[in-house]
């Protein structure tokens, strides 16, 4: 996992990411949203979904815990070690609404997080224990939350969706 030397570094790289990675659904057509197809593991509307419910609840894990309130990791009746019915509450969350809806939250999510990250110190993001939610047994600094929940995902999501598009358009 590439270290960044700022939290504009980040900040910068979550956006040239995510400019590429939405760019992949410009066109794609609302009636190939769920098309499920065997060399990829998500249909489009499932890779917004999943981009969709990471960035919210990490989002929501820094909102609770602001609040004072205990902060279950992932989730509330999820677990680490079986996140595929988490995965599946995200398609189900955000799957009923169309690509430009889907892209439409996610460009908000994306600019919430940004402007979450513009208000933390250095030290709060690239320290380790600033957040309780933070401390998994991975224990990791906030960076590392925010990288594998945005640049990571846009980045391979991004080869996952070219490949879908090249069996179906």
């Amino acid at each position: 996992m590439k270290p960044y030397a700022s939290k504009e570094e980040l900040i910068h790289t979550i956006h040239e990411k995510y400019q590429k990675y939405i760019a992949e659904f410009a066109d794609i057509p609302e009636t190939l949203k769920n098309k499920r197809v065997e060399a990829v593991d998500k249909t489009p509307s499932e890779n917004l979904s999943y981009q969709l419910g990471w960035i919210n609840l990490v989002l929501q894990w820094e909102q609770k815990e602001q609040r004072g309130e205990e902060v279950h990791t992932p989730a509330e009746g999820y677990k680490w070690n079986n996140l595929g019915g988490l995965y599946h509450s995200f398609y189900e969350q955000y799957g009923k609404y169309s690509l430009k809806e889907q892209q439409a939250m996610l460009n908000e999510a994306v600019a919430n997080l940004c402007d979450w990250l513009k208000g933390l110190s250095e030290k709060e993001l690239f320290e380790v224990d600033q957040r309780r939610w933070a401390k998994t047994t991975a224990n990791w600094p906030v960076w590392k939350w925010i990288h594998i929940n945005t640049v990571a995902p846009f980045t391979n999501f991004r080869t996952k969706i070219r490949k879908w598009k090249k069996i179906n358009l």
